[in-house]
């Protein structure tokens, strides 16, 4: 069974990038494009890694990613913030609230892929 990663991103540029370049990895997708829907999305069904932005609208990548660790039952989802804030104020607030990895827009589509990779493993079908 195909590994999960979930996109949480506002931008449908960035959201295609995304999508492809997980497709292109092996990996299951699923799109979010605020935090509300992301947290319901989890709800029903889990992904395994999340590419998360911080500037989201109803719900932001923090609140996200704070409510996602305070579920035990979402221990093993692995996520990673992907923003344009790349202050060490907002990498380590990131950290802090149980981030595996924060990446800073622009990206290397390499260093995300690889990213995932380390985090999840390579998908094997």
């Amino acid at each position: 069974m195909s590994r999960t990663v979930l996109v949480v991103e506002d931008e449908a540029n960035i959201v295609d990038s995304l999508s492809f370049l997980m497709k292109q990895a092996g990996f299951e997708v699923l799109v979010a494009r605020d935090g509300d829907t992301a947290i319901r999305m989890m709800q029903s069904r889990p992904a395994d890694l999340i590419l998360l932005d911080i500037m989201l609208p109803r719900r932001d990548g923090y609140e996200v990613c704070r409510e996602i660790r305070s579920n035990p039952s979402w221990d093993s989802v692995r996520i990673v913030m992907l923003t344009a804030r790349g202050h060490d104020f907002d990498r380590r607030k990131g950290m802090q609230l149980g981030a595996d990895a924060y990446i800073t827009k622009p990206f290397s589509t390499r260093d995300i892929v690889s990213c995932v990779q380390d985090l999840l493993g390579p998908e094997t079908s």
